[in-house]
């Protein structure tokens, strides 16, 4: 007599509802964030809009690639065999990815204000050069 062991484990479910979660936040988190900083990519650019926005949207391709990336290198679930280890996995691996993604957004914020200072600096020094004495 063979006995056969049934086992089911939640982690085809865990990868089905993980990945359309991080993509979403991903995409959410990046329209967001490249959206409003526009204004600083103009400044940065000394008003030239054409590679103030084409800048951007290079960015906006590498912040994808590096979050949804960084997703898929972190998706491994180990074996999940009730629905409360199911959600307590998936809310240590959202909760970190959003934490991760939080990190990412305040980089490139603090980028984008690095380089408008940067900006308004040497312009302050050129309208000095050009002020007669």
């Amino acid at each position: 007599m063979t006995t056969t062991v049934l086992t089911t484990t939640y982690n085809f479910s865990a990868y089905m509802i993980y990945l359309p979660i991080v993509i979403t936040l991903t995409v959410l988190v990046s329209q967001f964030l490249f959206k409003n900083s526009k204004t600083f990519m103009i400044d940065i650019f000394h008003q030239k809009e054409d590679i103030a926005m084409a800048t951007n949207s290079l960015f906006k391709i590498g912040f994808y690639l590096l979050n949804i990336g960084f997703a898929l290198c972190i998706i491994e679930f180990f074996q999940i065999e009730t629905v409360e280890r199911l959600v307590v996995a998936l809310s240590k691996k959202i909760g970190g990815f959003s934490i991760y993604l939080g990190l990412m957004m305040l980089l490139n914020l603090l980028l984008f204000l690095k380089g408008r200072k940067h900006a308004m600096n040497k312009e302050k020094i050129i309208e000095n050069e050009n002020t007669p004495l």
